[in-house]
Formats: C-alpha cells, structure tokens, sequence
C-alpha cells in the first residue's frame, strides 16, 4: 500500500497499532519505534531518525483523527526516550506537535500531550532551556484548564521544569522577561498563580537576577496582589516581599526612578492590602534612594496626602503614609533654592531657563506623575551621593505646589491632610524661599480663606505660613509696599518696620536669626494685613469666633508692635466705620487683656521712646472710631488728662444702651489686674488729678447699676490728699516724670477726635462686642 509505503520505516502493524483507539495497543507501538530509533541512534542515522519524527508529527500528531493524534503523541515521547541524550537535537521538532495538542478540544488529548512533553523534557533536562519560551506559553495556558486531570498533569510538567531551571546556569532571562510581563496581566486565577509561582521559583535563583527587570512586572505583581483567593494574594505578597528584602541589601543596583511612578499609582488603590504594601515600598524607596525620589515629588504627595485622614480602620496605612510624607520633606534642602540658577549655568544657551514652571495640568487627578526633566537623573552614586552628584536631581516645585494647592482647595479632605499641606508649604518656604516667592500671589487668596477652617490646628499652621511669608527677606520687593493697597494720605503715620542688624542679605537664603518671630516684614506683611482685615470685614461671624485668636497668634508669630500699627493705619481709611469700630473694639480689647501683648503694653504705658509715641499716635486715629476705646487707651497710655478731655465731650454724644455698655465693660477692666498701676496711683491725689476727674467723668455717664457702684466704691477709697502730703513736700510729680510724653501734640489729636466724631453718627457704638478667648 502506498500509505504503509509512505510511512517507511515504521511498519504496517506499528501504524495500525498507532491508529488503534486502545491506550494499550498504541503503547505497544510506542515501543516498537522506541526500538526502532535506538537502532538508528546506534548507527548514528540521523536522517532516518528525523523522517521517524516526522511521520509522527505531520500524520499522526497533527491529524484530524483523535485516535491518531493520541498514537502521535506517545510514539513522540518515545522517539525523545530512545533517544536520550541527543534528543537535544531535535527538540524543536518533538516539542512542536505536542503543543499544538495543548489547544486541542479534547482533555483527554490535552492531558496525553502534558504527559508526552513531561517525558520529552525528563529525556532532555537543561537540553530544553533554549525551548523554554515556548513551553512556558504552553503550561500558562494549560495551568488554567478546566479539566482537573489536565491541570495535575501540568502541574507535574511545570515541577520538572523549575527543577530543570533551578539547577541551571543557562537559563535566558533577558528573552524571558517580555513573555513573563505580558503574561502577568493575566485575570485568570490559575494562570496568575502560575506566574506567582514562577517569579518566586526565578527569584530564588542565585545565579538569576530578577532584580534588574523589575520596573517591567511591579505593575503586575501588585494588580495580581489584588486577587480574590486568598491563596494567590498570599503568594503574592510573599513574593512581593522577597524583592522588597533583595533591594534593602542592594540598593545601588536598584531602579529606583523606574518604579516611582508604579508605586504613586498603587498607594491610591481602592484595595487595602495593595495600598499598604505599595506604601510600605514607598517608604523604603524614599529611605533608600533618598533625593532620586524628589522629581517625583509631586506624585508621591498626591498618594499619601489623603491617607494622613484616614481613621483607625486604617491605621496601618495612615501611620506608613506619615513616614512617607515625613521622610520625603526632609529631602527638601536650602540647596534646592540654588539649582535653578546653577543649571542655568551650566547648560547650553538653546535650553530653555530652568525657572519656568513645567505645566503638570494633570498632576492632582492623574496620580501618575512623571519626573519633570528626569532623563538626567541617574541612580548611580546616590549611595552614597555627594553633593555634586545631589545637584543633579532637581525638586520638582512647580508640581509640588500645584499638589499643595489642589488640597488645599478640596473641602472633603481631612484635617490631618489639610495640616499637612500646610506644614509643607511652610517647610518649602523656609528651605526654598526664592523658589517659592514665585507662587505667593496664587497662593495667597486660599490661604486667606483656611483661616476660617473649623479646626484651631490647621488655622495655627496657616498663620504660620501666612507669617513666614510676611517675614521672610526673600518677600521683599522692589516697589512693592504698603503703598500698593492704599494711597497714603498726606501726614499719614508710617508703618514702623525695626530693622534687625541680624536680618538677612537680599540673597534670601534663610537662617536661625529669621525665624516668623522676628520683626524682619517684607513687602507681603502690608498686604497680608490689609487682606485680612478685608476678610474680617468680609466674614463677620469669623471676627466674632476666630479674630482675637488669630490676632494673638499673629502677635506671637510676628512683631505685635507693626501688627497693631499696620492694623490701625489700614482702619484709619476704612470706609466701613461700623466694621472699624469693631474692629478696633477687638483689637483694643486684645491689647488690654492678652499676654501676648504684655511687652507692647509696657512700651505704650511709659511712652518714653519716640516709637512708642509714633505707635501711640496711630492707634489713637484709629481708636477714634470708638469713643470709649480712645478713653481706654488713654488710660493705658497714662494720658490722663486727654482722657478727661474726651470724657467731657461725651455730653454731646447720643448715649445709647451699646455705649453705655461699653463703658461698663471700660470700668469692668479698670477693676483687671492690668491696671493695677492706675488703681494704686489713686493714692497719689495731688499728681493724678485728672485721673480721679476721669473716673468720675465715667461714673456720672453710667446710670446707677452694678458698674456703677463699683466705679463709685473704688472712688471712695481714694485717700483725703491732705494726709497723703508728704513731710517735706518734695514729692515729684507725674508730670515731670512723662516730660518725654510732651512731644505729643494732644490738641492736634483732640480735634482729629472731633473730626472723626462727626463723620460718624451716633459715634458709633459697638453692634456685637466680640468675646476674647
């Protein structure tokens, strides 16, 4: 027959028994060529040895009939068998077929090809490492069958396999790598597992660095950390883990760079096992690679930011999140404010300034920032990296900022988030003043209005910003003063700015001596006065609640003296006089009562510098907008007789229930341990006559209520001046101890008291008295 014929050299029977539907007899036959091509391996006939092979791949293994591919696929695995050691040389001819029959529509077929290709790797061990791409394929889609007896034969295939690579130094990982990372995208649970298991196999090997490819599978790996079973997510994690350990003991080989932006992506995973480990990563990458991890600086606060808010349920993700955003600001150095001009320097008159801002117009939303200019950036030498070499990788401000900002502007986040924010900005500001000046302006309006967040901390940490802007030696510019809000009028008191000889050059690189509580203003502290008070003026209910709290703050923060003196200069030309007598209601009530405010009020009692006269001069314009505020400060100031003065132009005034309340509160603080110096200069009859006048003054404006009376018994123990004369009659009086106060001009400051009376009516009194916490 022409067909035995064809298939010369195995006989007719061997082809029947091939053909034959009985597992029995087409192991029979198996046999049968298993001795055949023992013989022609024995005669080294190998192109008999390939024409065997080939029969039972093309008309056998690749039939149509199902028997028939059945009887290939053993007499195959008994081709490899017989022979041995050199089946290594025909191994693409033997492992072909076999694969094709992975794809076949019958298990029974699909498991006889598993235990054909068992037999033929057994034969050729590391013989088929050059093969492994191709099985490696075949076993990722087998690990994934339906039928159980099929997956347990490729179980046993895929154990062989890792046995081979295991003992092997030949194996190519380099060709490897693009099938393992399209592969690892795989949704399918026993495909994934498969991989898992491979990667942890390969990591396992000393002689194979998995390392190096890495920044290809992450991605994959964490997607897969995400599994439903348990058992995969295990595994995964383990793996995970195994690389995170490799790159702890080697950190200078690792691709630092490569990976920032995986890790940006899956610190904001929905999935809490992904989030956490990904955190966890990002904080040893930080740790590790340290100022490589700055250009991606604005990605990494994207991810953490939000996790600073999470509540005990994620604890464990909030408190690794905090080292990373902690870890990451301490990479930010005053060097950082130097390297825009030092790049300039150094690179070729075609690129363009490094200044300007790289557009990032995704960069809150995205989560996936790419490193602005990053191509230069290099992980070699950053262990250790000396400074030449950490002048190479640039702080991406621009995007850091933009981060910031958009945080800021969201009202869901919370307020460890929002404190956070702040706390950068700050930290930006003192490490790269210069730098950050540039985004004062857009800055500026959403810092105004976190001052009327709900939560005293993050309004504390604003105002710490607000007041290192205000002070910092880099806010200084040219023309840009108190001028630029408001046209001073002629004979205008001027801001008082004391200069510090510590203060700093115009270089504004920041030290010790100009921390926010220095007196050293900018050109933002005028305006951040005005702002603000515009915002109070805006925000009642936030003067009411928030503004001697903030006020005080301030004072701490900055120089009390030029708050209050920027402050009363600014009120002086408010055209709402009802919001300027509040105002300076509050203002007169932080100064009287705070301890704050316990060195200004000592300046201002004595008036003996022409500073303290200058700031009493001002405040007094202002304090014009409240009748009974004037007095007070009068009294502070000791001024006793111009106190008198007022007091006796309050006849001509409409008394209201407000300013009769105002003046009670007046006598209420009289009775304070603030002026405990007034009430004991009551002994001194003979020399404080206009203050006793004074205090009558008040007490023939109050009508007989509780104020009242305690004005009235305070008055009756002031002392008959007869007995208080002294022996000699050589007491000095208070005059000539204030003989500095003479310079002050009290007629001109009476009539700008009646000048100021008359532009407003009912002089106004106080709508709502704002509480002092």
């Amino acid at each position: 027959m022409n067909a035995e014929r064809d298939l010369a050299p195995l006989a007719p029977s061997v082809v029947r028994a091939l053909n034959d539907k009985l597992y029995e007899k087409r192991k029979v036959a198996a046999l049968e060529i298993e001795k055949l091509v023992r013989e022609f391996v024995a005669q080294n006939n190998t192109s008999q040895i390939k024409h065997v092979i080939q029969i039972l791949s093309q008309e056998f293994a690749l039939s149509q009939h199902p028997h028939s591919r059945k009887g290939g696929l053993i007499g195959l695995a008994a081709c490899s068998i017989a022979l041995g050691k050199d089946s290594g040389l025909y191994l693409k001819e033997l492992i072909e077929p076999v694969l094709t029959c992975f794809n076949d529509a019958d298990s029974r077929l699909r498991y006889y090809a598993c235990e054909a290709l068992y037999n033929i790797v057994k034969v050729a061990r590391g013989s088929v490492l050059p093969h492994f791409n191709v099985l490696f394929d075949g076993l990722s889609k087998l690990a994934a069958d339906p039928d159980p007896n099929v997956k347990s034969g490729s179980e046993l295939l895929d154990r062989l396999l890792k046995d081979i690579v295991t003992e092997s130094n030949q194996f190519d990982l380099v060709g490897f790598i693009p099938l393992l990372r399209e592969r690892i995208y795989s949704n399918n649970q026993y495909a994934r597992q498969f991989i898992i298991s491979w990667i942890l196999v390969l990591e396992s090997v000393p002689d194979i660095n998995l390392l190096d490819y890495l920044p290809e599978i992450l991605d994959g790996l964490f997607q897969i950390l995400g599994d439903n079973s348990k058992e995969i997510r295990k595994m995964c994690e383990v793996a995970l883990g195994e690389f995170l350990k490799e790159i702890k003991k080697n950190p200078p080989s690792v691709k630092f760079a490569e990976m920032a932006n995986i890790l940006v992506i899956h610190c904001q995973a929905a999935d809490d096992l992904i989030q956490l480990t990904a955190m966890c990563w990002m904080r040893e990458f930080i740790q590790l690679a340290g100022r490589v991890m700055l250009p991606y600086s604005s990605g990494i606060l994207t991810a953490v930011l939000p996790c600073l808010s999470y509540d005990d349920r994620k604890k464990n993700i909030k408190e690794v999140a905090n080292v990373c955003n902690q870890s990451l600001m301490k990479l930010v150095i005053p060097e950082d404010d130097e390297m825009d001009e030092a790049k300039q320097a150094t690179a070729p008159p075609a690129e363009p300034p490094s200044e300007e801002p790289v557009p990032e117009p995704e960069a809150a939303s995205s989560g996936s920032l790419d490193a602005s200019g990053d191509s230069s950036v290099s992980n070699t030498g950053v262990f250790p990296a000396s400074s030449s070499e950490r002048i190479q990788v640039t702080l991406n401000l621009d995007g850091i900022v933009q981060v910031l900002d958009c945080h800021l502007h969201d009202t869901s986040i919370g307020m460890m988030t929002r404190i956070a924010v702040l706390k950068w900005l700050y930290h930006l500001y003192i490490k790269t003043p210069r730098k950050m000046f540039r985004h004062t302006d857009s800055l500026f309006p959403i810092l105004l209005r976190t001052l009327s967040d709900e939560s005293d901390e993050v309004i504390l940490k604003d105002l710490e910003v607000l007041a290192e802007i205000a002070s910092s030696p880099a806010g200084q510019t040219e023309g840009h003063g108190p001028s630029e809000a408001a046209d001073p009028r002629p004979g205008q008191v001027e801001l008082h700015i004391p200069v510090r000889n510590s203060q700093l050059s115009a270089s504004g690189t920041k030290g010790l001596e100009c921390s926010p509580s220095t007196p050293t203003m900018n050109s933002y502290f005028y305006k951040f006065m005005i702002n603000l008070l515009k915002r109070f003026s805006s925000e009642r209910k936030l003067l009411e609640t928030r503004g001697a709290f903030i006020i005080r703050q301030l004072c701490l923060l900055l120089n009390a003296e030029n708050i209050f003196h920027s402050m009363a200069d600014i009120l002086l030309r408010e055209e709402d006089l009802k919001f300027a007598s509040t105002m300076v209601h509050t203002l007169n009530t932080i100064l009287l009562t705070s301890s704050e405010l316990f060195q200004l009020r000592n300046q201002l009692k004595d008036l003996r510098t022409p500073e303290s006269r200058n700031l009493f001069c001002c405040l007094y314009r202002s304090w014009c907008h409240n009748p009974v505020t004037t007095v007070s400060l009068c009294f502070l100031t000791q001024n006793y007789k111009h106190a008198y003065d007022l007091i006796q132009k309050f006849g001509d005034l409409e008394v209201t229930v407000d300013f009769l309340t105002e003046v009670d509160k007046l006598v209420q603080l009289i009775e304070c341990p603030i002026f405990t110096y007034l009430r004991l200069q009551l002994l001194d009859v003979k020399n404080n006559p206009y203050l006793i006048k004074a205090l009558y003054g008040l007490l023939m404006l109050l009508p007989q209520s509780s104020a009242f009376q305690l004005l009235s018994h305070r008055l009756q123990c002031v002392p008959n001046p007869e007995l208080m004369q002294s022996a000699d009659g050589s007491r000095a009086s208070a005059g000539s101890k204030r003989s500095a106060a003479s310079t002050i001009d009290y007629t001109e400051l009476l009539q700008h008291f009646d000048k100021q009376g008359e532009q407003t009516p009912l002089r106004f009194a106080n709508a709502f008295p704002v509480t002092v916490s």
